[in-house]
């Protein structure tokens, strides 16, 4: 099928501000900005994911769409293959066409979710995905899994679109924010990210009668070693800033990666001292709805994307 009737949104990469980056280049003409896009449809992995929250991933699984590059560079990045900001990544673009008939044949399987994840620099796409997949009379719920590095504005224009937002809520520390991921104005645009979606949302996860999400917001924190502080700002600002009934995921599942070999702080995994500390401020701040991460989830959590399937 030929789909150029639906690529209009694309035209909103002719001078790009999606991101807080706000590069203003023209990706239509081949230019990138901070996060090394284009207007193509550069996506690492189309595949079944199991191991997201259960309201998210249910019993069969989520369709997870992962884009390539992103417009954070944390140093400590789990999916860091496919992340980093090196080059435009041309051996990962793919056909429209290919993009469609990979997801609907899990929509076939009896997957009735979306997931587009790491997609703030990516949105055109993924509204290009979207129209495309309800015009051939699918009615998947979408998730949008982002880092949180959101611009407030952008994410306005995907009120009725997106039915769960996903996004982490990384840093309450400004000077971490710089050091790990590049982005000291990281704690105001994620609270202002995270606030739109709350007034999109509210506080309540509506779910279906299989007990996965169709509705609401789910914010992510994972917990880094030597930062139980900032864990704790992050929960503070969330319990008193946006609601305490705001559904929770708590992670446990940082691993050093061959990235963070030679750092003093991140070289090692959390301790169980350090995720009580934060667990119990959770309980403290009475923020009794997500889920709190097994603490071994770190030995589960490792991607290969080099791999046709990254999580097995």
């Amino acid at each position: 099928m030929i789909f150029d009737a639906f690529k209009s949104p694309l035209k909103e990469l002719e001078n790009c501000t999606l991101c807080p980056r706000s590069c203003q280049v023209n990706r239509l003409q081949g230019k990138s900005g901070y996060c090394k896009s284009d207007d193509s449809f550069s996506i690492a992995s189309i595949c079944i994911h199991r191991g997201e929250e259960p309201a998210i991933s249910g019993s069969k699984g989520i369709c997870n769409i992962f884009f390539t590059n992103c417009n954070l560079q944390c140093i400590y990045c789990q999916n860091h293959q496919i992340s980093v900001n090196q080059i435009i990544r041309t051996n990962y673009r793919m056909d429209l066409e290919e993009v469609i008939s990979r997801i609907t044949a899990m929509l076939d399987q009896g997957i009735n979710r979306v997931g587009f994840v790491s997609p703030s620099h990516f949105i055109p796409q993924m509204k290009v995905i979207i129209d495309i997949v309800h015009s051939l009379g699918y009615k998947p719920v979408w998730v949008y899994n982002s880092n949180g590095y959101d611009k407030a504005e952008t994410l306005r224009t995907l009120e009725g679109i997106i039915d769960v937002y996903l996004p982490d809520f990384k840093y309450s520390d400004p000077d971490l924010a710089w050091d790990y991921s590049g982005a000291r104005d990281y704690p105001v645009i994620a609270a202002a990210a995270v606030r739109e979606m709350y007034r999109q949302k509210g506080a309540a996860l509506i779910k279906g009668d299989d007990l996965t999400a169709e509705s609401g917001i789910i914010v992510r924190h994972l917990v880094l070693p030597g930062h139980v502080s900032n864990s704790l700002g992050v929960l503070r600002f969330l319990a008193e800033e946006i609601s305490p009934r705001l559904h929770i995921s708590l992670m446990a599942q940082y691993y050093p990666t061959e990235q963070v070999e030679k750092h003093s702080m991140l070289q090692r995994g959390i301790s169980k001292s350090e995720y009580r500390q934060v667990v119990k401020e959770l309980e403290k701040l009475g923020m009794f709805n997500g889920w709190i991460q097994e603490f071994e989830s770190s030995e589960f959590y490792r991607p290969d994307f080099s791999q046709p399937h990254p999580f097995d």
